[in-house]
């Protein structure tokens, strides 16, 4: 009968498990001076050799060779490998998870071993015991019969009670390296005599995730095809999925608005097999990863991906800014939601991708370069200034004027304001300073007023001029000039706090008509 490759070639001593030294260091010079603990926990992600390093650790304990432990080849490190030895038993938690199983474990622990030197319990998937069973497990975890060893094994380690955490041994299993993995498949494939190219071997690595156990699978699949020699395009074929990659390279072609790449992209995955309503939810996931690896300098527990996944999201953060970001995730939420109700979700989220490559969210939020006078519609109700006397009504209502010198009241001031800073903070770090303590005010045609919280703050903006001016003119396609003033502080006649010369010349150029205050 055929044995899977992560069977066929699961390590048999501590030399050759891949990718967890740090686990492998003390467990031998524990075992070497004779020095384990009572109780291990093993934590990791699925695939990195739990229950491998458990068995490793069971054959330890109990080799009768005199050199390096466990030698692989006395009649207890065969017998366990085989499943015989009677003095290491193997529990499944998922299955065994009530009191009742666990108080037969308690009988069981009374008797000695009867062909090695330790009992040794493995319990795999721990975190699905129940909190009676953990209970019922307390006393034995703590004080358990002499020559008896707990092995627990979990992918999730913060469901178990802080009472069991504190009597065990605590090992964290690491993502196995992609450059591990390469190496090891390579070997295996040597082995069998199989061709295999380099960049179909690091497609596989990738897609395996730091996992051992998946990698080995994937590699499997590739060679059930029955070929000697296997490319890339062959992974591609058997994989049917869409990897990480594939989303790093989609979204670089929205990055650089290439619309016919996207839309290629999209329908070479499609044409796969690929899910359209899955494939939305994975992309948002991956904006969401482009958004921590942002803010986040060690993403690595947050993301629950390989470290080389993890650098070429962390390369490609670097190339986007917060702002289109969250414009991609509010399209494609936006997308993904009327998708449910629609027969031709296909079609929806090709007309996101045209929106998302060629800018047209930018420009529903921010002015364009062509539209710095963009129009506002001039409410037909009556302006009444306050002291003045003058009454005046447009003479036709709803009417469509340029802004010419008006207040720009459509502008979302404080997403413009925000990208303004995220340019200046890549050019230099000092813009931070001021980032708290100013607000846009207002953005006309020729001009864009910045208030201030104080002088200090004041002084710096004026400082930093130029500069602002130049972003602003970056952002928007107009050059304007800086107005900054601090806030409470007026420059014309105030009444009761209020700004009269500026409400008078607001009017003014609303109305296109003179006010005379008196």
């Amino acid at each position: 009968m055929y044995t899977a490759l992560y069977r066929a070639y699961r390590p048999e001593t501590f030399d050759t498990v891949l990718g967890q030294e740090h686990i492998v260091k003390i467990l031998k010079n524990q075992i070497a001076a004779d020095s384990t603990g009572h109780a291990y926990l093993f934590c990791g992600t699925r695939g990195t050799g739990k229950t491998t390093t458990a068995r490793l650790l069971a054959k330890g304990v109990n080799c009768t060779s005199e050199n390096v432990r466990p030698c692989g080849v006395c009649e207890n490190c065969k017998a366990i490998k085989d499943g015989t030895f009677m003095d290491v038993i193997e529990i499944d938690a998922a299955s065994n998870n009530g009191v009742d199983n666990i108080r037969e474990l308690r009988e069981s622990v009374k008797y000695p071993p009867v062909v090695g030197r330790k009992k040794v319990y493995i319990i795999d998937e721990v975190h699905m015991l129940s909190s009676g069973a953990f209970n019922a497990l307390l006393k034995t975890l703590e004080e358990p019969p002499e020559n008896v060893l707990f092995i627990l094994a979990t992918t999730e380690p913060q469901k178990l009670p802080a009472t069991i955490l504190s009597r065990c041994l605590r090992l964290d299993f690491r993502r196995v390296p992609e450059k591990v993995l390469l190496e090891g498949m390579k070997s295996i494939c040597a082995a069998m005599e199989i061709r295999i190219t380099d960049s179909a071997l690091a497609l596989v690595a990738a897609n395996a995730d730091g996992s051992v156990r998946d990698g080995l699978s994937i590699l499997d699949q590739c060679l059930s095809a029955g070929s000697k020699d296997i490319s890339r395009e062959d992974v591609l074929e058997i994989l049917g999925t869409v990897g990480e990659e594939v989303f790093l390279e989609i979204t670089d072609a929205v990055m650089r608005h290439n619309t016919a790449e996207a839309l290629i992209m999209l329908d070479k995955v499609l044409a796969d097999g690929k899910d359209v309503r899955q494939f939305m939810k994975d992309w948002m996931s991956h904006y969401r990863n482009l958004l921590i690896t942002k803010f986040v300098n060690k993403a690595e527990d947050m993301l629950n991906m390989s470290s080389e996944n993890i650098e070429r999201i962390c390369e490609q953060s670097q190339r986007i800014d917060v702002a289109e970001i969250n414009n991609h995730i509010m399209e494609l939420a936006k997308t993904m939601s009327d998708a449910k109700w629609s027969t031709q979700p296909r079609i929806l989220l090709e007309l996101c991708i045209v929106k998302m490559a060629t800018g047209l969210l930018q420009k529903s939020t921010l002015p364009s370069g062509n539209d710095a006078a963009v129009t506002t519609v001039i409410k037909a109700e009556r302006t009444v200034i306050s002291g003045a006397k003058t009454e005046a009504k447009p003479s036709a209502p709803a009417e469509l004027v340029s802004n010419g010198g008006e207040a720009n009241d459509d502008l979302d001031k404080d997403r413009l304001w925000h990208a303004i800073f995220e340019t200046g903070e890549a050019a230099t770090a000092s813009f931070n300073l001021i980032r708290v303590g100013t607000e846009l005010a207002e953005v006309t045609a020729h001009t864009f007023s910045v208030t201030a919280s104080n002088t200090v703050t004041a002084d710096y903006v004026k400082n930093k001029q130029r500069e602002l001016e130049d972003i602003m003119e970056q952002h928007t396609g107009v050059r304007r000039q800086l107005l900054c003033k601090v806030k409470g502080n007026c420059d014309g006649p105030t009444q009761n706090g209020i700004d009269i010369e500026s409400i008078k010349k607001n009017a003014e150029n609303k109305l296109g008509i003179n006010i005379e205050l008196v």
